[in-house]
């Protein structure tokens, strides 16, 4: 699996690991031990969290488990294409209501975010490939693995083993490569909003 530092170019000092977690597609369809899988969730964890509510929710399917079939249905076709030799699907979810007040939860997104990317980072630290998608049908999700109303259901991700881009279709393999970002001066300003729309 290509290392993003060696593509990929900060502008300011930041510590490799953040250039070199990329999201490829390229998996083998080996499986991950159950342990190893929970160390990502463990990562999740320790996320950040506004009032320490932790709204994140994960729900996940290993290939070739009885939930499988229904993580690998909620796929988009364009992301079944590859994601069928992942060695588990993830589901994200976020308490929108405050679990102490009963009332709406502003930052349960944000929250959930944070643990996002630290599963994918300790994914990625691991040697996996933790590709994250917006690919797939999030009211099925939610009836299909009964999700409760005040829970978002925000995102999924294949987790696997790297495998060679030549495992995938022509058009996949031009895509395989980390991909650049917005220079910080793009999104960040000080003071009152400066910024292009």
């Amino acid at each position: 699996m290509i290392q993003g530092s060696s593509v990929r170019h900060a502008d300011h000092p930041i510590d490799a690991q953040f250039l070199d977690r990329w999201s490829p597609r390229a998996m083998t369809g080996g499986e991950i031990a159950h342990e190893e899988l929970l160390s990502l969730f463990e990562a999740a964890r320790w996320a950040p969290s506004s009032a320490n509510l932790q709204p994140w929710r994960a729900l996940f399917a290993r290939r070739g488990t009885p939930p499988w079939p229904i993580f690998f249905g909620l796929l988009a076709e364009g992301n079944q294409a590859w994601a069928h030799n992942a060695a588990a699907l993830v589901l994200f979810v976020s308490n929108s209501v405050n679990e102490r007040t009963g009332r709406a939860s502003v930052t349960h997104s944000y929250d959930t975010g944070v643990a996002w990317g630290y599963f994918a980072l300790q994914g990625s630290l691991k040697g996996y490939v933790v590709h994250g998608m917006a690919g797939f049908d999030y009211e099925r999700a939610r009836r299909a693995l009964a999700i409760p109303e005040s829970f978002r259901v925000e995102a999924m991700a294949a987790v696997g083993l790297p495998a060679p881009k030549e495992t995938l279709t022509p058009a996949l393999q031009a895509r395989e490569s980390p991909s650049d970002r917005k220079p910080v001066q793009e999104w960040v300003c000080e003071g009152a909003w400066q910024l292009a729309r």
